[in-house]
């Protein structure tokens, strides 16, 4: 994965961000949407982009467009750089390989208190019950 290919390829279009914040809010379009086009990106290879696919669909619209926003701040700038990065880290997490979980036994001392508990359970519900009496 090249970042900086990758950086080349992002469109970003501007739109006015609602919600409170008076005058500025209706003048200033401060909400940055990313499109990032997964398919003809030159700065992922094959199986990236096939991993991405994958892992990412609910994301992507149905041209295979990575659609990401950010209306956080007040400065478009800044919810550039915002989106940019959680592009950047949501590509990171999703081509990480995942490690193995490796099986482990459960210890001997853990098996005689596990055990144990539940001789104590079993005991104190048997004194909560009515004593039974024989004729």
């Amino acid at each position: 994965m090249n970042f900086e290919t990758i950086k080349s390829e992002l469109s970003f279009s501007f739109i006015r961000s609602g919600g409170p914040g008076g005058q500025h809010a209706n003048k200033v379009s401060s909400k940055v949407m990313l499109l990032f086009d997964v398919e003809a990106s030159q700065g992922l290879s094959e199986q990236e982009k096939e991993r991405i696919s994958l892992g990412l669909s609910s994301r992507m619209n149905k041209r295979g467009q990575f659609i990401l926003t950010s209306d956080e701040t007040r400065s478009q700038f800044k919810n550039k750089q915002i989106v940019t990065e959680r592009l950047m880290s949501l590509l990171e997490t999703q081509l990480k390989d995942e490690k193995k979980r490796i099986a482990t036994k459960i210890g001997k001392l853990e098996k005689a208190r596990r055990l144990d508990a539940k001789k104590k359970r079993g005991l104190r519900k048997k004194f909560r019950q009515k004593p039974k009496f024989d004729d």
